[in-house]
């Protein structure tokens, strides 16, 4: 064991013992939230979306101010033009390969490749579009509300 490696167990061991006791009881047990795959209820995507996409709340509610989460079943073939949000948007990629391109139109031929694992970060305000060739599963942390402003509003959905 090193000198640094000692050093450093030593230091955590220490903060552990002068945790005060009952450290943690302050935490309301009932806002703690839990979900299994089994625990998630699907429905349709919000008319802001293109049809033929599912989605799911897990935390917070994506039309509030605050944070969320969701996940978003995207089939195959799937187009959602381009775009921008308020906020920051991050991705996960759960399953399958999600396409992501930057601009101001969806151009496929600029799209990069995300693989299961894959993290997309989407800075506020930045246009970007999304395609699929494959079913994909994405979760979604950001601020909310959740809102989509299309670079042409003509490709708005909720807008036909």
């Amino acid at each position: 064991m090193t000198l640094w490696t000692r050093t450093f167990a030593l230091t955590l061991l220490a903060r552990v013992a002068a945790a005060p006791a009952g450290y943690g009881a302050d935490i309301d047990r009932a806002a703690v939230d839990f979900t299994t795959p089994a625990d998630i209820k699907w429905s349709d995507a919000p008319p802001s979306l293109p049809k033929g996409s599912k989605m799911a709340v897990l935390y917070g509610d994506p039309s509030k101010d605050g944070l969320f989460i969701i996940r978003a079943k995207l089939p195959a073939n799937y187009r959602i033009p381009a775009h921008s949000h308020p906020t920051d948007e991050v991705v996960t990629v759960l399953s399958g390969t999600l396409m992501v391109g930057m601009g101001d139109k969806l151009a496929p031929a600029s799209a990069k490749a995300f693989p299961p694992g894959s993290l997309v970060v989407a800075p506020a305000r930045t246009n970007h579009f999304v395609l699929t060739k494959q079913p994909v599963v994405i979760q979604v942390s950001a601020m909310g509300p959740l809102q989509f402003t299309y670079v042409n509003p003509a490709d708005d959905p909720s807008k036909k």
